[in-house]
């Protein structure tokens, strides 16, 4: 898929929604070679979206092995909004709290006392994170209405020919 045609994707009004959204599912495969797939929350800048972890993460020697991965950002309504997005996963140590971090918990339900506690745990307990940093390499929206998984859309052309 060219850039061009995955920044299209990304700059539709449905995905710009799903990417505001609070967590996606990412899914890589383990060092044992088994598929993952966790939910995990994530900020998009424009061009990547970026997830950030604990430096002991299991997930790391997975991603260092085999940085190619998989998001999906999707809607709990029917029908449903899926966005699904590959990648390759470049992970960048930090000392201290990644600011993207803080952004992207900044949509939970929390009162201002509440935010200031949770901040003050977060700082206290880490001394750095792994900021997961993900180009989109392909990208699907699907609304169900102008769009459909591949294989749906398939299974519509075959009933149109039938009955045309």
């Amino acid at each position: 898929m060219q850039q061009h045609e995955i920044a299209e994707v990304l700059d539709r009004p449905l995905s710009r929604e799903l990417l505001a959204r609070d967590l996606t599912r990412l899914a890589y495969v383990a060092k044992d070679g088994t598929p993952r797939s966790i939910p995990i929350a994530f900020t998009w800048n424009g061009t990547e979206i970026v997830l950030c972890t604990t430096k002991n993460s299991p997930k790391l020697p997975s991603l260092r092995a085999n940085p190619a991965v998989a998001l999906t950002i999707d809607t709990e309504v029917h029908p449903p909004k899926i966005l699904l997005i590959r990648g390759r996963a470049e992970l960048d140590v930090v000392d201290g709290i990644p600011e993207e971090y803080l952004q992207m918990n900044g949509t939970y339900q929390m009162t201002p006392e509440q935010r200031v506690e949770w901040e003050r745990e977060v700082r206290s307990l880490y001394d750095g994170m792994v900021r997961i940093v993900i180009t989109p390499t392909w990208a699907k929206l699907i609304d169900f209405e102008t769009t459909l998984p591949s294989a749906v859309e398939e299974l519509a052309r075959r009933r149109a020919e039938r009955v045309g």
